[in-house]
C-alpha cells in the first residue's frame, strides 16, 4: 500500500534489527510495542533502586550486530562498552569440584587436564575441532538462508561439502555424541548443558548444538550497563534513521485485503495502514489465534508438547561470600536426567534443580567482590506450561529452597531481604508472552528435523513477515537479530522482484553477505 509504513509489530530484538535495517534502506517504519520499553525478553527489573538484566545475560556473534551496524552507516563501538571475558563461565558441582572455561581453547584444555586427568584434556581439543567443523559448515548454508531445508541445506553444499555435512552427524543427538569425547560425568553434563541455550533437553537436542561451543570461543562479551543497552541502543540507531516507535500500543489483529497483510488494528479499535508487516513476536501466538484468524491462517497452531523449556527466575539483590562468582557461574544438579524428568515428562519444578548465577557487577575473571548488596539473576528450568496452571506458593517456595540449598553446598551465602528479590514464573512469562506456555525458546530443538521446522521469514500470507526467536535461525540474542534481518532481506526482494499488487510468497536461501 504506496504510502504506508512497514509495520514492525514487537521491538524485540528480532524486531528492532529488522527496524533498523529497513529504516537505513529509507523505508518508513513504525515499530509498535505493546510493554512501555523496547527490548522483549531482553528486558530489566529494578529492585531497590538498582536496574538489572533480567533476561539474556550473555553477549555472542558479535558479527552479526556488527554487520547490521555497518549497513547502518555506524559502529558498535560507538554505541555500546563491551569487553571480552577471559573466562566464559565457572562450573560448580556438590561435591566441591570446580572447572572454568576459558575463552583460550588450550587454557581450557590444561585446566580440564588437571580437573578430570590427560584423556579428558585430549577429548576436550577433539570435540573442540568438531565444534568448529559444525559451526563452519552450517553458518552459510543455514544460519545465513532464510528458510533452510535438508535439501537446501545438501544442494548448497555441494559436491566438495558432502564430506562436511556427513562429519556433522546431523541425525545423532548431543548427549550420545559427547559420551565418546567425555568420559568424565562431570564433563558430559556440563557440555550437554548447551541443549538448553535453546530450550532443549541434551537427550533429545542434535548433536550440531556442538557448535555453540566455537561460538563462545569465538568470543564472549561483557556489556557495560547490562544487556538491555543492546535493546536501548537499536531502538535509538532506528529512531535516528527515521523509524518511528510507539509504545503501549498492543496490536490485537492482522488486517487483510487482496489477500495479503495490510496493516493492523490496535486493542483501541485504531486502524494502521502497512504496506508490509513483520512480526516479531512468538509465532504461537498467531497459531492460537491471539492476533486474529488471519495470523492463525498464516501460521497454523503446533502443540505444546513441542515447546522449549521456561524458567522460574530469581533477580535479587544480595551480599555474597563464600565461593568466588564470576560473571558467569553454573551450579550443577547431582541428578539431571531427574531435573529434566521432572520438567519435560512430569510437568513440575525440578527437586534437583541446576542453577545459573548471572553476577551483574562481577568481571569474567577473579576480583575482590564488589562491597555491599550486588545485582544477581538466579536461573533454573522449569516447564513451559504457564498457561494451563500457575505453580503454588508452596512449589515455588520448595523449587526456591533447593535452588539456594544448591547454591549454598557449593559455599556460596547470599545475605538478602525478602523484599530484595523479584520471582518470575512460567505463568508470568507467558502473560509478558501470551501463546507460550512461558516457553522462552520457541519449538524445542527436539530430534534432527527440529531446526527444519521453524517458520522462516515469509509467512503463509504474503505481506507477513516473520521475526524472532521463535522463528529461524533460532534462539539467543544473535540468531533473533539474524532472523530480523532475514525478514528485512526477504521484505525487500520480495518488492523489487514482484509488483506491488500481488506480492508472491518465495521460498529458497538469501546469502547476507
Amino acid at each position: 500500500m504506496s504510502g504506508s509504513p512497514v509495520v514492525v509489530v514487537g521491538a524485540g530484538v528480532g524486531g528492532l534489527c529488522a527496524a533498523l535495517d529497513l529504516a537505513s534502506r529509507g523505508l518508513e517504519v513504525l515499530v509498535l510495542e505493546r510493554g512501555p520499553a523496547p527490548g522483549g525478553k531482553m528486558r530489566e527489573v529494578e529492585i531497590d533502586g538498582a536496574r538489572m538484566d533480567a533476561g539474556p545475560t550473555v553477549f555472542t556473534m558479535r558479527w552479526v550486530f556488527d554487520e547490521l551496524l555497518a549497513q547502518a552507516g555506524t559502529q558498535l563501538e560507538d554505541h555500546l562498552t563491551l569487553k571480552r571475558a577471559e573466562v566464559l563461565a565457572r562450573h560448580a558441582w556438590d561435591d566441591g569440584s570446580r572447572l572454568d572455561l576459558f575463552a583460550d581453547i588450550e587454557r581450557s584444555a590444561d585446566a580440564i587436564g588437571v580437573f578430570a586427568g590427560a584423556d579428558a584434556a585430549r577429548g576436550y581439543r577433539a570435540f573442540c575441532l568438531r565444534a568448529q567443523q559444525i559451526h563452519d559448515t552450517l553458518e552459510g548454508p543455514f544460519l545465513r538462508s532464510t528458510r533452510p531445508t535438508p535439501l537446501s541445506l545438501v544442494a548448497r553444499a555441494g559436491l566438495r561439502g558432502m564430506p562436511a555435512l556427513a562429519r556433522i552427524s546431523p541425525f545423532g543427538n548431543l548427549w550420545k555424541e559427547l559420551g565418546p569425547y567425555f568420559r568424565d560425568a562431570r564433563l558430559h553434563q556440563l557440555f550437554g548443558r548447551y541443549a538448553t541455550y535453546c530450550g532443549s533437553s541434551p537427550w533429545l537436542a542434535p548433536a550440531t548444538l556442538m557448535l555453540v561451543a566455537h561460538v563462545e570461543q569465538q568470543g564472549v562479551w561483557l556489556v557495560e550497563g547490562g544487556m538491555h543497552r543492546i535493546a536501548q541502543m537499536l531502538a535509538r540507531l532506528a529512531a535516528e534513521r527515521g523509524a518511528r516507535l510507539r509504545y503501549g500500543a498492543h496490536v490485537a489483529d492482522i488486517v487483510v485485503s487482496a489477500g495479503r497483510a495490510s496493516g493492523v488494528r490496535l486493542s483501541s479499535g485504531e486502524l494502521i495502514e502497512a504496506q508490509a508487516v513483520v512480526f516479531n513476536g512468538d509465532v504461537a501466538a498467531l497459531g492460537r489465534g491471539l492476533l486474529g484468524h488471519h495470523g492463525a491462517r498464516a501460521q497454523p497452531s503446533k502443540t505444546n508438547a513441542g515447546r522449549s523449556l521456561s524458567a522460574l527466575t530469581f533477580n535479587l539483590r544480595a551480599e555474597a561470600s563464600g565461593f568466588p562468582l564470576l560473571r558467569h557461574s553454573v551450579f550443577f544438579s547431582p541428578d539431571y536426567a531427574g531435573e529434566f524428568d521432572d520438567i519435560l515428562r512430569r510437568d513440575r519444578l525440578p527437586r534437583e534443580p541446576t542453577v545459573y548465577v548471572c553476577a551483574q557487577d562481577r568481571p569474567a575473571h577473579d576480583a575482590p567482590a564488589p562491597g555491599g548488596a550486588e545485582r544477581l539473576l538466579c536461573i533454573v528450568n522449569a516447564p513451559p506450561s504457564g498457561d494451563a496452571r500457575s505453580f503454588t506458593p508452596e512449589e515455588i517456595h520448595a523449587c526456591q529452597q533447593s535452588t539456594f540449598e544448591r547454591l549454598s553446598r557449593s559455599g556460596l551465602r547470599l545475605d538478602c531481604q525478602a523484599t530484595s528479590m523479584r520471582v518470575t514464573t512460567p505463568h508470568h512469562f507467558e502473560q509478558m508472552f501470551p501463546g507460550t506456555g512461558g516457553a522462552l525458546y520457541g519449538q524445542a530443538s527436539h530430534g534432527w528435523a527440529a531446526s527444519f521446522s521453524r517458520p522462516g521469514a515469509r509467512s503463509r500470507l504474503p505481506g507477513l513477515y516473520l521475526a524472532g526467536g521463535s522463528t529461524h535461525p533460532g534462539p539467543g540474542v544473535p540468531m533473533a537479530a539474524l532472523s530480523g534481518r532475514l525478514a528485512a532481506q526477504s521484505l525487500l526482494a520480495d518488492r523489487a522482484s514482484t509488483p506491488r499488487s500481488s506480492p508472491a510468497a518465495m521460498r529458497g536461501g538469501m546469502s547476507m553477505r
